[in-house]
């Protein structure tokens, strides 16, 4: 089996996730990504690579699943735009970056990252699930997604699973708009992501191709399947899935 196959496998498994609970995917492509391959046998992808291979899943991930929720009114259009705005110039800076950043200080950007995340996930919160009015203060907003967006852009992430719990318990978004509107978000993040690693070849096509293929089903599949399953089970699948992620690099780099 070649490693392409593989790697157009775990784009389906990463994106469909992505949909499901309004991630990039990235959290779980990167550490699939770098594991999973020599685990069969492979020569083990460099951090690099990963990175690249990455941002082009949540690329194509996160702009299918986000059409999906467009749909069911889900996506704020003012949130969007500042915090669209903002990552977009901030993901650039991190991408171009990455290229001059050691393979053991990506993964330990990437563990740190993740476990933050994990650990605000399970800050107890009161659901606020209706509606697609609502007010956040922009400066904080801005703030907030230029560091995500650096930082993403490095480790070849969109900042989904950064960007989500900000929103939530910072921004204090309903979770319904969050899911939805960081799909958009993160679309912008990993379009510029994208370009700024394109256009200092850290991508490997043939296997970004591959990843494309498995991608686009399972982005579309995942973002159906978000609407039919309750906040609480969304929000609780998304912090297991962060902290198992999290604990798996922290792991494998400390």
């Amino acid at each position: 089996m070649e490693v392409a196959v593989i790697v157009a496998i775990l784009g389906f498994i990463g994106a469909f996730i992505a949909g499901m609970v309004g991630i990039g995917g990235a959290i779980i492509m990167i550490p699939l990504l770098y594991f999973v391959p020599s685990i069969l046998g492979f020569k083990q992808l460099s951090m690099q690579t990963v990175a690249g291979i990455t941002i082009v899943q949540v690329l194509i991930a996160t702009g299918t699943a986000a059409l999906v929720h467009r749909a069911d009114n889900y996506i704020n259009k003012r949130l969007v735009k500042w915090m669209g705005t903002t990552i977009i110039i901030a993901s650039f800076i991190g991408g171009f970056a990455s290229k001059y950043v050691s393979e053991t200080v990506m993964q330990q950007i990437f563990a740190v990252l993740a476990l933050i995340a994990a650990l605000m996930m399970f800050i107890p919160k009161d659901e606020r699930i209706g509606g697609t009015k609502l007010s956040f203060n922009k400066v904080l907003a801005v703030v907030c997604t230029s560091i995500i967006g650096v930082l993403a852009g490095i480790i070849g992430a969109g900042g989904a699973f950064l960007l989500v719990p900000v929103m939530l318990f910072v921004l204090n978004i309903p979770l319904r708009i969050t899911v939805g509107s960081s799909l958009a978000i993160v679309f912008f993040s990993a379009l510029s992501g994208f370009l700024a690693k394109a256009y200092t070849n850290q991508i490997v096509w043939s296997l970004a191709i591959a990843i494309i293929i498995g991608t686009v089903p399972g982005a579309y599949l995942g973002g159906s399947v978000s609407k039919y399953i309750p906040v609480k089970v969304l929000k609780g699948f998304l912090a297991i899935l962060i902290s198992a992620t999290a604990l798996k690099m922290l792991i494998s780099v400390f």
